[in-house]
């Protein structure tokens, strides 16, 4: 029996932008996934949490602009408490040379507005510790 895939689904600091992160969270329950879902958060809690939560991933959200500063720290502190096994995704509106920038940062794939439900759900089915195993 397989377990089903954790992801832990956050907006980073005080995004008020809360339609996006909610569809998609109910999208990932819907396809059969565990979905915490704990709102606004600063990276060190959302490190914590999902530690606490054993997550296979942490999906961020943010539409205020503050992707550069606050992203790439939750992945840095995913490896320095040795979580980094915890993948992150993000979706938000994020400049073209900011993606770059992300990605270098750890971050594992960036989804913008419009993009179809289904390809992020595929993506997690794609990169979950299932497909890592088989």
């Amino acid at each position: 029996m397989t377990s089903r895939i954790r992801i832990l689904i956050a907006r980073l600091g005080m995004d008020a932008h809360w339609r996006g992160s909610i569809v998609v969270a109910r999208a990932l329950r819907d396809a059969g996934m565990e979905v915490i879902y704990v709102g606004n958060q600063m990276p060190p809690n959302i490190v914590k949490m999902a530690d606490q939560e054993d997550v296979d991933f942490i999906g961020l959200s943010s539409l205020s602009g503050n992707h550069l500063e606050l992203a790439p720290k939750v992945v840095e502190l995913l490896r320095e408490q040795n979580l980094d096994h915890i993948k992150v995704i993000f979706g938000g509106t994020v400049a073209p040379d900011d993606v770059a920038a992300l990605k270098q940062a750890g971050i594992h794939e960036i989804f913008g507005p419009g993009t179809p439900i289904s390809s992020i759900v595929d993506y997690i089915l794609r990169s979950g510790p299932a497909a890592e195993s088989g």
